[in-house]
């Protein structure tokens, strides 16, 4: 992520601020510019960019009980931003509770798609693409006759993300964390990680990637549900550790993509913030472990030099979690298997892997990994 700074007063501003802390402006992001924006009124709803004053802005729909600081353009047709345009089911904004769920699953589905502008994915909605737009329902848990708790599934089914509500709440999601014996749990790791399956709709199956796709990750013609069956029943593919980013991916290929293109938006947007905040890593006698983030991830030449920048810093990172008692931030091992199949993540957000190539190859079944009990990303 950017380090941002006010336009009315420089002072350094981050993603999520509402205001300036020093000059008390309001602020919003600008997803067409990509841009953090103080603000000046205009009459209400209308805001002036303290930037560019001859352009106005609104806020989102979505700023009501403080959801979102994205903006939209004056004379947009819709009143929500680029990311909560997606949204179909959100939690109960008459309850406190509902309130503070949507606020944390809103704000990683901003970081969300902040990576999405960023590389330009596609994401067309329901409007656009009825059969298979990009659409989010954030359930709620039901309360059984006994009074017991039957848990929402976060899944993807042909455009439609499910994301568990519940899990906004981090005892909750460390429960289940604990109970699936994961090493990493988290909002955005399941929006990043869902969202890769419609990735793979849209980049892979749709525009005749398969046959590039099985080269990297296997046959996704794999029977999904049977793949599933036999993770839960026997446990991880022997020795996944050497081909797979985590025991998950091992499942089934979709699962695999999935996994990797979470992990390869993990590590450039973390990387985005090192190289925004100047941080550089040069531990004394071990020179081979020295990285500088001196380039802009997100037009990294490759994933190798990602993974040259971020093993050391995500090393760094995991000891100064340890020097304060937490686990590590980055629990994972990048094998070169790992590292190929990240090389093919860049290649396809990056555009160089040829489309239509195998058009004329038999329809894949529905990847429809819907309301299944999700690993961690």
């Amino acid at each position: 992520m950017q380090l941002f700074s006010c336009a009315a007063c420089g002072q350094p501003v981050h993603f999520d601020n509402r205001s300036c802390v020093r000059c008390g402006h309001r602020l919003a992001f600008v997803p067409e510019t990509l841009s953090m924006e103080a603000l000046d009124p205009a009459g209400d709803p209308l805001w002036t960019l303290v930037s560019k004053p001859d352009h106005q802005v609104r806020f989102c729909a979505n700023e009501v009980n403080d959801i979102c600081n994205w903006a939209v353009p004056a004379d947009s047709e819709t009143p929500f931003c680029p990311a909560c345009n997606h949204n179909r089911l959100v939690p109960d904004t008459s309850t406190q509770d509902g309130i503070e769920q949507w606020r944390r699953l809103s704000q990683a589905q901003r970081h969300l798609f902040y990576s999405m502008l960023r590389f330009n994915l596609p994401h067309p909605n329901r409007d656009a693409d009825p059969q298979g737009g990009l659409v989010f329902d954030f359930l709620v848990d039901e309360i059984a006759a006994d009074g017991s708790v039957i848990p929402a599934m976060t899944g993807h089914d042909e455009g439609l993300i499910a994301i568990r509500a519940a899990e906004a709440d981090d005892v909750t999601r460390e429960q289940v964390r604990a109970n699936m014996n994961e090493p990493y749990r988290t909002m955005l790791g399941h929006f990043r990680h869902e969202v890769g399956h419609f990735i793979w709709n849209k980049l892979v199956r749709d525009a005749g990637r398969l046959e590039a796709f099985r080269a990297a990750f296997g046959d996704e013609r794999e029977d999904y549900g049977e793949a599933l069956k036999r993770n839960y029943e026997e446990g991880p593919k022997p020795g996944w550790q050497e081909i797979y980013i985590s025991s998950y991916a091992s499942v089934h290929p979709w699962e695999d993509f999935a996994e990797c293109f979470a992990h390869y938006l993990h590590i450039v947007d973390t990387l985005e913030t090192a190289h925004a905040f100047g941080i550089a890593i040069e531990p004394e006698g071990h020179e081979d472990m020295a990285t500088e983030v001196a380039f802009d991830p997100y037009r990294a030449r490759s994933a190798q030099r990602l993974v040259n920048a971020w093993v050391p810093l995500s090393v760094a990172l995991n000891s100064m979690q340890r020097s304060m008692g937490e686990a590590d931030l980055y629990p994972f091992v990048l094998t070169p298997a790992v590292v190929e199949k990240l090389q093919f993540i860049h290649d396809l957000v990056h555009g160089k892997i040829p489309a239509n190539s195998d058009l004329n190859a038999p329809a894949p079944v529905s990847n429809n990994q819907a309301f299944q009990p999700q690993a961690a990303e």
